[in-house]
């Protein structure tokens, strides 16, 4: 005996009877067509039946319960159907849970001037009799009757209907057949309107408004983008309920549902990559994906466009909050989180799957990728997309004059207005005003925007905080492939400087990594911290001098050499280095008699950091290596240089030794770090 009496035919319907199937609950499940029935879940817990019934057969099935209960999640427009229920509920003393959707509203930015508002289908035949033009009618076949008042209807009128043998015989009968009978079961995109619309040359669509499940957005959508105008026929009444999500909650408790009665196992978690945001970038499978979840998690705005899917939505983007919601909504066994783009491409499902992978570790995961911004903007841009490095500015700093130094083009999320014009004005600042900047605003949006120009044009560029840009190196300038620049490159003056060989072999000892966070201790000219800087493009350099004049010429070789991720700090090491970021490399060129104290520093800021030390003097050498002796340190090398240059002389080249020079390199000891 059935415990829940269910009058389904829409998507709530559908999915509350698969909830209740899922936990055991004995249910009968009533809807009005044969198709409705196909489309619900089978399941040994489910009674499925497709009779029309009359007030009096609604009170035979209840009065088979005993203290039983009714949900009415019947279409919004199908009044007389819940009259007849509420009434046979009344009859048998049956408890009576209505679900009702929420109506889809109209952005205010929306131009409405193609948009007709009527009470009902007498108010819109008047109407459209004062018009001229083909009428799509996408109301369905039982009130087509209607339609015939129109003194030429068997001309203009279209209509939409299911494809049922006996809807195409009363359709016919009123003289609306062959190309003006459509017969086709929904849901129908925006796209398939569109198609619609242009093939038969429509100019009126007429329809209810009927929530974001009935598809009133796409025929709206439709209708916008194709000039046709609108006819709306408004809701009958505005009606009393509770959502999808509150008899879902309603029902949980009711039943005594517990967490355990939803098997860790059988529920499916999926990432979903949504794309733009638009149904355009939705892949199908993403889109069957999101048809088959009971609810959505997503941001606010990626969640405005789920509303057409007809599901329970949650606003969350946070992965503990999403944890958390999961954990506390049992009754959901298919969740579908919807990320923007593709969700390998700088997105939050990277932190997400970790966390969802502990959290709910028998869980079926499915991950659906999406079209990255990245993919779309190159597309609609007609270039390559093999040889761009992406990035992401969204609360990040990164060091784009040094990436476009070493990479044709970079793609960046800008994430606020004001980041494509601040990028433009660093690379007119280094010289590189001619750099093509394309950006994009509102990818895939019907007010989507795309400009091109040069880096000097867009500094003062305002965008939609939904943006994105490429970069393309025009002017060719590029890195050097390895360290080694010529010592005559640099502005040095009278500042000491470490000489090209030995910056090199310093510079292999030192082992930096593309992101290392680097003190150049004694920077004199910069040399050092420029190469570094060069190399760890992805990095910074914090070039540590206390000699105004050095300082003076360190910001001029940062410029001349483009180092957008080198610092200068003016002041004596390891003062100066006290409130720095923790560093993952150091190099010592000057200590100013302090090196004990700075090892200790550097070492007490990161145990495992890689150090090299460079030494002229034999007391420096034996200063370092006390000092080194008494800290915890391994891969201790130390390698004398001795560098000879030719001179021309007369004729003849004479080879000049250069002073010796000490490397000392050396690892602090991870076995003796603190984890």
């Amino acid at each position: 005996m059935y415990k829940v009496l269910v009058f389904a035919g829409t998507v709530e319907g559908r999915t509350v009877a698969e909830y209740l199937n899922q936990h055991r609950i004995p249910t009968r499940v009533c809807v009005a067509t044969e198709y409705g029935e196909s489309l619900l879940p089978q399941g040994e817990n489910l009674i499925i039946s497709h009779d029309r019934l009359t007030c009096e057969q609604m009170e035979e099935l209840m009065q088979e319960m005993k203290d039983g209960l009714v949900i009415d999640a019947t279409h919004p427009y199908a009044e007389i159907v819940t009259e007849n229920i509420q009434k046979a509920c009344e009859n048998t003393n049956t408890k009576y849970f209505r679900v009702v959707r929420g109506e889809t509203s109209i952005e205010d930015s929306i131009n409405r001037s193609n948009v007709v508002y009527v009470k009902n289908i007498h108010e819109a035949v008047e109407y459209l009799e004062e018009t001229k033009g083909n009428i799509l009618v996408t109301t369905g076949s039982k009130e087509l009757s209607k339609y015939t008042a129109l003194a030429d209807y068997q001309e203009r009128i279209f209509a939409r209907v299911l494809s049922l043998v006996e809807v195409v015989n009363s359709c016919s009968k009123l003289g609306i057949e062959g190309k003006h009978l459509i017969c086709m079961q929904g849901p129908f995109s925006k796209e398939m309107n569109v198609a619609l619309i242009h093939q038969l040359d429509i100019s009126w669509m007429v329809t209810k408004e009927s929530g974001a499940a009935g598809g009133f957005l796409e025929k709206y959508l439709a209708a916008k983008d194709t000039g046709c105008s609108l006819v709306i026929i408004g809701r009958p009444k505005k009606e009393e309920g509770s959502s999808l999500e509150e008899c879902l909650g309603y029902l949980k408790d009711r039943f005594d549902i517990q967490e355990s009665d939803s098997p860790a196992e059988s529920r499916q978690i999926s990432l979903v990559g949504i794309g733009m945001g638009t149904d355009d970038t939705l892949t199908m499978e993403a889109k069957k994906a999101l048809d088959e979840a009971q609810v959505i998690i997503g941001a606010g705005r990626m969640l405005k466009q789920m509303e057409e899917h007809g599901k329970v939505l949650y606003n969350a983007y946070k992965p503990e909050v999403i944890c958390q919601f999961i954990k506390e909504h049992p009754q959901f066994h298919n969740i579908a989180i919807a990320l923007s783009g593709d969700v390998g491409f700088y997105s939050g499902a990277k932190k997400l799957i970790s966390m969802i992978k502990e959290e709910f570790p028998q869980a079926e995961r499915k991950v659906y990728c999406g079209i990255s911004s990245m993919i779309y903007f190159c597309g609609k841009l007609e270039l390559p997309w093999d040889d761009v490095k992406p990035i992401s500015l969204h609360g990040l700093q990164r060091n784009v004059v040094g990436l476009l130094k070493n990479h044709p083009k970079i793609f960046a999320i800008v994430g606020d207005e004001s980041g494509a014009a601040n990028v433009c004005k660093k690379l007119v600042s280094y010289g590189m005003g001619d750099t093509i900047v394309s950006v994009g605003e509102r990818l895939s949006y019907a007010d989507e925007k795309i400009v091109r120009g040069s880096a000097r044009d867009f500094q003062n560029i305002k965008t939609d905080a939904l943006s994105v840009i490429l970069l393309e190196n025009s002017s060719k300038i590029t890195n050097i492939a390895v360290h080694g620049i010529p010592d005559e490159e640099f502005l040095r003056d009278k500042v000491p400087m470490t000489k090209e060989e030995v910056r090199s072999i310093s510079l292999s000892k030192l082992q930096l990594k593309e992101d290392s966070v680097i003190y150049d201790i004694g920077a004199g000219t910069g040399s050092v911290s420029i190469e570094m800087a060069l190399r760890s493009v992805d990095g910074i350099v914090y070039a540590i001098e206390k000699k105004e004049t050095a300082i003076d010429l360190i910001r001029k070789n940062k410029e001349k050499f483009r180092a957008d991720n080198l610092v200068v700090i003016e002041g004596l090491a390891p003062e100066a280095c006290v409130e720095l970021p923790v560093p993952t490399h150091a190099f010592i060129g000057g200590s100013s008699g302090n090196l004990c104290e700075i090892l200790e520093l550097l070492l007490a800021k990161n145990p495992k950091i890689r150090v090299v030390i460079n030494c002229i003097t034999l007391e420096t050498v034996s200063e370092a290596i006390s000092g080194i002796k008494a800290l915890p340190v391994t891969d201790i090398d130390i390698a004398q240089i001795n560098v000879a240059k030719a001179k021309k002389a007369g004729a003849y080249h004479l080879m000049m030794g250069q002073n010796p020079v000490y490397v000392i390199s050396f690892t602090g000891n991870v076995g003796d770090a603190e984890e």
